[in-house]
């Protein structure tokens, strides 16, 4: 077999690789509405060891935990586990739909109620928890973190991604965190308007999702009890967001001026 054959041929496999894997991710396609709390510390993503004290008690070691306000907060809300769901290795992960409600990280009921794209007026640096890496970035955005099937307790937590203007901001167009690194997703969405794809690593069971939070958005995780409200959004696993199709009044009002544009030109 000459070169251009076995080129031909390798190229052809490559190509059959690319598409039979492609195929079986599109199989997985699967979306979930998952609702997000305040509370949600993603620092405690895959935390079953824990046992988290009644808010209205002080939380500390030995062990891993996080800090508290030292005086009671007009909320004493319970931190909570992040809500997870199951992902492969491989997986795409993308923010399908808008938004709904908002989440408030300061002491006191109400407003300023925040999106998934946290506080971007101001910046965060958040430490490690166990085998759960810090964050640095906006204040109290939407966050994931892929783990395997172990708790993450044992340390040392991987390196923190920089998601300031410093770092590579919250503008990029797909990311591949290792296991335990905690990863911006704020709205899903480039400044361009393109979704942003998130790719579970080797070894990865489980996307978790929640928000970062600490004294002063700085130092170690905790401070999560004077947070509240929640949102929901939409996850999708290998799904593609859906464009809108135009609706049958769209279309016969298309047709009709292609219809008015026609009598025009025979006139």
């Amino acid at each position: 077999m000459n070169r251009s054959l076995l080129h031909a041929a390798g190229c052809g496999v490559v190509c059959l690789v690319v598409l039979l894997s492609t195929a079986a991710r599109e199989a997985r396609a699967v979306s979930y509405a998952v609702n997000v709390d305040g509370v949600d510390a993603i620092f405690l993503a895959g935390r079953t060891d824990l046992t988290i004290p009644d808010a209205s008690l002080p939380w500390t070691g030995p062990g891993d935990y996080l800090v508290r306000h030292p005086s009671p907060t007009p909320e004493e809300a319970l931190e909570s586990l992040p809500s997870g769901i199951g992902i492969t290795a491989g997986d795409v992960v993308r923010v399908l739909d808008p938004t709904i409600g908002g989440i408030d990280f300061y002491n006191g009921f109400g407003p300023p109620y925040f999106g998934p794209s946290g506080n971007s007026l101001a910046g965060s640096s958040v430490g490690s928890l166990g085998g759960i890496s810090g964050y640095a970035g906006p204040q109290g955005p939407l966050t994931g973190v892929f783990l395997d099937d172990s708790v993450p307790s044992a340390g040392p937590a991987p390196s923190t991604i920089d998601f300031t203007p410093a770092g590579i901001g919250v503008d990029f167009p797909e990311l591949s965190p290792e296991l335990g690194q905690v990863f911006y997703i704020g709205d899903g969405v480039t400044s361009g308007g393109v979704f942003q794809e998130f790719t579970a690593p080797a070894g990865a069971t489980r996307l978790f999702l929640g928000i970062p939070d600490g004294f002063g958005f700085s130092g170690p995780p905790g401070a999560y009890d004077d947070n509240d409200g929640s949102y929901r959004v939409v996850i999708g696993v290998n799904e593609l967001p859906v464009i809108p199709e135009p609706t049958a009044a769209t279309l016969v009002a298309l047709a009709a001026c292609c219809f008015a544009r026609a009598q025009r030109r025979r006139r």
